[in-house]
């Protein structure tokens, strides 16, 4: 099994002295690095890497902001680098896959990659419990099962979107619109996988390519043919297949 691996660290010597050793590893395949925490973001979602080496201490972004962007659920595997010996790498010894402390040591890029290997050939799900858990212990806001903001890149930046303003998420090509009262952004990403990481009570698919914010829907209007049109709150209108009208009725009875 050759295990995906993204390195993030704002040191580009730290970077390089990573990838070096894990070029020992012959199941090891280093599929991108990032230089900060944002860039980390936009990398996981792009890349789906099974693995990722996360520095804990980054400008804007920390690995905190990344693993709650990303969401614990959806967090690939996890070895965290840290320059600083505090509480943060006690409650990862406890809780995380593992951690490196810098200067990074060979031996222990070796020892974190047997853990990652055994641990993604075992259980691959135990990691979202344990990265739960360490964000909830370093004060980093309870974890919560589904998403509440969503990191967008945009002109260089990261743009957090509150999923409750967004109205409707709409495919398009490789990519989600996300249509709020004020602007639209496009989200790299699949619907399935958006969809699985939201509220269903409060988001519902109407057809294969688009998702409603429930909160919004001002009207319902049903079609001879069993397909029906959603009118949001904003009053755009968005045509719904038959095929979704269950997930319809069962959300509002």
């Amino acid at each position: 099994m050759r295990i995906r691996t993204l390195i993030v660290d704002d040191e580009v010597l730290a970077r390089r002295g990573i990838r070096q050793y894990l070029a020992l590893e012959p199941d090891i395949e280093v599929v991108g690095e990032c230089g900060d925490g944002k860039a980390a973001i936009d990398a996981i979602a792009a890349l789906q890497p099974d693995l990722v080496f996360l520095d804990i201490s980054m400008p804007e972004a920390d690995g905190f902001d990344v693993v709650a962007a990303v969401g614990p659920d959806c967090m690939p595997a996890t070895i965290f680098v840290t320059a600083y010996d505090q509480y943060a790498v006690r409650a990862f010894e406890i809780h995380a896959l593992d951690y490196l402390l810098k200067p990074v040591e060979p031996e222990r890029i070796r020892t974190a990659v047997a853990r990652a290997r055994a641990k993604l050939s075992a259980r691959p799900d135990g990691l979202a419990a344990r990265v739960a858990a360490v964000l909830g212990e370093l004060g980093s806001g309870p974890a919560r099962r589904h998403v509440r903001r969503l990191p967008i890149k945009k002109a260089g930046r990261v743009i957090l979107v509150d999923v409750e303003d967004v109205m409707r998420f709409e495919a398009t090509g490789n990519y989600i619109e996300v249509h709020t009262r004020e602007r639209m952004h496009l989200l790299r990403e699949t619907l399935s996988r958006l969809e699985a990481r939201l509220d269903p009570d409060g988001f519902v698919r109407v057809s294969r390519s688009c998702i409603v914010n429930a909160r919004h829907i001002r009207e319902l209007q049903p079609q001879f043919s069993g397909d029906f049109v959603v009118v949001l709150a904003d009053d755009s209108e968005v045509q719904g297949s038959r095929r979704y009208r269950e997930g319809i009725e069962a959300l509002f009875g």
